[in-house]
């Protein structure tokens, strides 16, 4: 059954960096388009940014575009976030996603536990 899980998340102050990481499975990794998403305390699913199957094309939101890079190694079915410059609004819990269609990166078909982000003096 296709898994996902992701690590990396933690405390980090303002300014600060983090990488997140899902290890995916039970599924062609390779083939698949995949998103990281977010949901802060009260407020609803966002999402964040996405790679296409092959890594040669990566999108973000406005939110994030310059401060995050989004990843891929298809040799070992692992999907990463670096995020840099973090800011108080950033906390919340990230997730890995499976992209349902290609064109619709905020469309997913799966996605993993979350691990926690919060950015915090």
């Amino acid at each position: 059954q296709v898994q996902l899980v992701e690590s990396g998340g933690g405390l980090a102050q303002p300014g600060g960096s983090l990488t997140l990481t899902c290890a995916a499975s039970g599924f062609t990794f390779s083939s698949s388009a995949m998103s990281w998403a977010r949901q802060a305390p009260g407020k609803g699913l966002e999402w964040v940014s996405g790679i296409l199957s092959d890594g040669s094309n990566t999108y973000y939101a406005d939110s994030v575009k310059g401060r995050f890079t989004i990843s891929r190694d298809n040799a070992k079915n692992t999907l990463s976030l670096q995020m840099n410059s973090l800011k108080r609004e950033d906390t919340a819990l990230y997730f890995c996603a499976k992209v349902l269609h290609d064109y619709r990166l905020d469309e997913y078909d799966y996605w993993g536990q979350g691990t926690q982000v919060t950015v915090s003096s």
